[in-house]
């Protein structure tokens, strides 16, 4: 039963998500400052209400403007404690293994193997590896390369490639660690990552087909799109330089992965206090099994292929200081997460949720998806999603770890749907492809919304099965 208490709380969070979406959208401010105004906005309108909160004594004492201020700060380092190492090295990864040649190296044994009658599923492989360990942006100025050559050399209908590219990257993107918004989700709902990786790859591989080669046939016929030429290679200079092997180079990028699921395993086998079992929770840790990637990494894509320590050093260097202001973001995500929760918006919300009877997934999705519609930015959406999630998740404890990780992956496809002008990767897509507005609009803005739906869909069909 909600209290009139409740109703002021849940109305004090839509003023703020209203003045965090006015403040991205219509004032251009950066997202870290809207997210600390926003918190602001929120902690003022308890702090008015007479909130208490417990002190380190466990007392209660009035909420203070003082205590807003700390409690943003402290969900700022807690977010940040838990996911920036494994977002940087994610970054790093990513980074050696473009400088490294590697993606082309992939692409030309991928295309081998398909043949030309089956380009599309050669472009899904390429865009899933690649993807897997490389942001959006990154994958797809990686792949377009490879995108045009082959559009030209099989004679085959521009956008019957390019939506299968387009979706599989942004599903990894979306709901694949150690992409930010899954780790945020991680962290903030407390699951097993492992789980998180085996569900994103079931969910995600027929969601991306649906948003990728399904929609391409039919809209292949209804937008006319001609490829642009295809580019000049970028020649690397380092002296003596080989790119790595095909085998070499999968197994760089798959092995944070591969680590990570066998710790998921072990822990369904194996009794606790096996050796073993340690030994591998240890092993797949996401930090952990992230760094000993870069650390082989550093050889297979780096070193091995001629490339000095120095310039394997400059290349680390110089992704994770590119990556600070998302970073920011994210912490910002989650200092509005900790305002809402000690100002008790999240409890009002999760009461509001309760009483709505709808699943936990349903409710997290449709939160990251208005909040990614309204600001355009899906770390936004999925941090403020996960932490309104989080009181939520608390009422039923009988949710298990598999079901949240579905809520993880339904989430992460919330944080995708219908990208739309106010969204950044939007116009990365339109000028990567020559596309005009009204194009993007007509394609990669309805391949992004069957994501986020399909994806919904198929994580709650499986969630209502469990």
């Amino acid at each position: 039963m909600l209290t009139p208490t409740d109703w002021k709380m849940v109305l004090l969070a839509l003023a703020a998500i209203g003045a965090l979406v006015l403040m991205i959208t219509r004032f251009k401010v950066n997202p870290f400052i809207s997210l600390l105004l926003a918190s602001l906005l929120v902690g003022a309108g308890a702090v008015a209400t007479g909130r208490l909160v417990k002190d380190a004594a466990g007392r209660e004492v009035p909420y203070t403007l003082l205590g807003v201020a700390k409690t943003f700060s402290d969900g700022l380092g807690a977010t940040l404690g838990g996911i920036a190492a494994i977002i940087g090295l994610g970054t790093m990864l990513g980074k050696l293994l473009a400088e490294s040649g590697g993606a082309e190296v992939l692409a030309k044994r991928f295309a081998a193997f398909f043949g030309p009658r089956h380009i599309q599923w050669c472009i899904m492989a390429l865009a899933l590896a690649v993807g897997l360990t490389t942001w959006f942006a990154v994958g797809l100025i990686l792949l377009l390369p490879i995108l045009l050559t082959l559009t030209h050399e099989t004679k085959q209908p521009f956008l019957l490639l390019t939506l299968p590219l387009l979706s599989c990257l942004s599903v990894m993107h979306g709901v694949m660690p150690p992409h930010p918004g899954p780790v945020v989700a991680v962290e903030m709902l407390k699951v097993d990552m492992g789980l998180v990786l085996f569900w994103g790859m079931v969910i995600g591989l027929p969601t991306a087909g649906v948003a990728g080669p399904v929609l391409a046939r039919f809209v292949i016929s209804r937008v006319a799109v001609v490829a642009p030429p295809v580019p000049r290679g970028a020649e690397r200079s380092a002296p003596g330089f080989t790119p790595p092997g095909f085998g070499l180079t999968l197994f760089s990028i798959l092995l944070p992965v591969v680590l990570m699921l066998i710790t998921t395993v072990t822990e369904l086998v194996l009794p606790k206090g096996n050796p073993a079992r340690e030994l591998w929770a240890f092993l797949g840790n996401p930090t952990t099994a992230l760094t000993v990637a870069v650390l082989f990494a550093s050889w297979s894509l780096g070193t091995r292929c001629g490339y000095t320590a120095t310039q394997v050093l400059k290349f680390t260097e110089g992704c994770v200081a590119s990556v600070g202001m998302t970073l920011l973001v994210i912490g910002g995500g989650g200092g509005f997460a900790r305002v809402l929760r000690d100002s008790g918006v999240a409890e009002s919300i999760g009461r509001l949720g309760e009483a709505a009877h709808l699943s936990p997934l349903l409710y997290g999705w449709l939160v990251s998806a208005f909040i990614r519609v309204a600001t355009g930015s899906a770390t936004v959406a999925i941090t403020t999603a996960s932490g309104l999630l989080v009181p939520v998740i608390a009422l039923h404890p009988e949710l298990g770890q598999t079901h949240k990780a579905l809520i993880v992956v339904a989430i992460g496809c919330g944080s995708l749907f219908l990208s739309h002008l106010n969204d950044s990767g939007f116009w990365i897509v339109k000028d990567s492809l020559g596309l005009t507005v009204n194009q993007t609009l007509r394609t990669w803005t309805v391949c992004e919304t069957i994501i986020g739906i399909a994806g919904m869909l198929f994580s709650l069909v499986v969630y209502s099965m469990l």
